[in-house]
C-alpha cells in the first residue's frame, strides 16, 4: 500500500528554464542508471526475499520507495527546467516573469528553439514535461532490471547500480552552473552512496555469502590466472593469496602450450580428489540449507501475504 504525500523529500528548485539540461537530466529519470529502474529493480527483487528474509524485504521495499521519492524529485525538477515550453507559454510572451527568467531575450521562440533543439519531444510529444525515456529519447525498458531470484547476486547487483548513479549524477553536476540544481543533485547522490552501505551491511548479514548463488567453485579451474594479452602485468588479480579463499592464485605464462598439454584441461597434473570429494560434500550442504530456508519460510495453509 502506498500513501503519497505531496510534499518532496527534498525542496526541488531551480533558478530558470533550462531545456538542454533537462534533457540531459532524463537520464535518470527513464534511463538505465535512473531513479525509475532502481526503483522497480529493489521493488522486484524484494518479492522473493519476503519469506527467507523478511528484514531484507523490510529493507528492498524501504529503498525502493525512497528511489520513486528521487524519481518525483528528478521529474519535478525537469517540469521546472521546462518552464514556458508547455502550453502556459502560449499567452505568456510578453509577461515580465517570462523576460526575466530568459535574461531578456524577448522572443519566445529561443526558448522553444532551446527545447527544440535538446530534445524535440518536450514540445511535440511530452507538452514539456518528463516522460519515461533517456536523453536520447529511448523509451525505459524492463531489461535495465536485475533480479535473480538470489539474495546474495541481487544486493551485489544493487552495490554496482548505486556506484553507476552515482557516478551519473558527478557528470551531470558538470554540466549545470544552477546552484539550487546543485544542491539537489548533491542530495541525489549522496542517497546513493547511503543506499549502497545499506545493501552492502545487507549482504554482509548473510553468511555464508560466497560464492554467490549455491554451488561452489570447482577446485579444479578456480586458481588460474591465464596471462591471455602481450606482456606480464602481476597484481593480487593474479599472484598470492586469492582474497578469502585459502588458496593462491596459480598464473598460466602461456595458456595456449598449457591447454594443449593438458588436452582442454581434461587432463590436469593433480586431479584434485580429495578437494572434489569436499566441494561435492559442501554443495549437498549448502543445497539443503537454502532449500529449507525458503520452505521454512512459506506459511502453512492458506498463502497469505500480510498479517493485519
Amino acid at each position: 500500500m502506498f500513501h503519497h504525500v505531496k510534499s518532496l523529500q527534498f525542496n526541488a528548485r531551480v533558478s530558470k528554464p533550462d531545456p538542454r539540461f533537462a534533457n540531459l537530466l532524463l537520464e535518470q529519470f527513464g534511463g538505465e542508471n535512473g531513479e525509475l529502474a532502481a526503483a522497480m529493480q529493489y521493488f522486484t527483487q524484494a518479492f522473493g526475499a519476503k519469506n527467507p528474509h523478511p528484514d531484507k524485504y523490510d529493507m528492498l521495499m524501504d529503498i525502493a520507495t525512497e528511489e520513486f521519492s528521487h524519481l518525483e524529485i528528478v521529474g519535478a525538477t525537469i517540469q521546472m527546467l521546462l518552464k514556458g515550453v508547455n502550453g502556459e507559454l502560449k499567452d505568456a510572451a510578453d509577461q515580465s516573469e517570462i523576460m526575466q527568467v530568459m535574461d531578456g531575450n524577448a522572443a519566445k521562440e529561443s526558448i522553444i528553439h532551446a527545447a527544440l533543439s535538446a530534445n524535440p519531444q518536450f514540445p511535440i510529444i511530452t507538452g514539456g514535461g518528463p516522460t519515461p525515456r533517456n536523453s536520447q529519447g529511448i523509451p525505459w525498458c524492463a531489461s535495465y532490471i536485475n533480479s535473480n531470484g538470489d539474495l546474495t547476486v541481487d544486493l551485489r547487483s544493487n552495490l554496482a547500480s548505486e556506484s553507476r548513479a552515482k557516478l551519473v549524477y558527478e557528470h551531470l553536476m558538470k554540466f549545470t552552473d544552477d546552484p539550487y540544481i546543485h544542491e539537489t543533485l548533491s542530495f541525489l547522490m549522496t542517497r546513493e552512496v547511503t543506499h549502497y552501505k545499506m545493501f552492502e551491511a545487507a549482504l554482509d548479514s548473510i553468511q555464508p555469502n560466497f560464492p554467490p548463488a549455491v554451488l561452489a567453485a570447482d577446485p579444479r579451474y578456480l586458481q588460474q590466472a591465464y596471462n591471455l594479452s602481450d606482456g606480464t602485468v602481476r597484481g593480487p588479480w593474479n599472484e598470492g593469496e586469492i582474497k578469502g579463499m585459502g588458496k593462491d592464485f596459480v598464473y598460466i605464462e602461456n595458456p595456449i602450450a598449457y591447454v594443449k598439454q593438458t588436452e582442454g584441461q581434461t587432463k590436469l597434473p593433480d586431479d584434485y580428489s580429495k578437494e572434489l570429494k569436499a566441494t561435492e560434500k559442501l554443495d549437498k550442504e549448502m543445497s539443503a540449507v537454502k532449500s529449507e530456508e525458503v520452505k521454512k519460510a512459506d506459511p502453512k495453509g492458506v498463502a497469505q501475504w500480510s498479517t493485519y
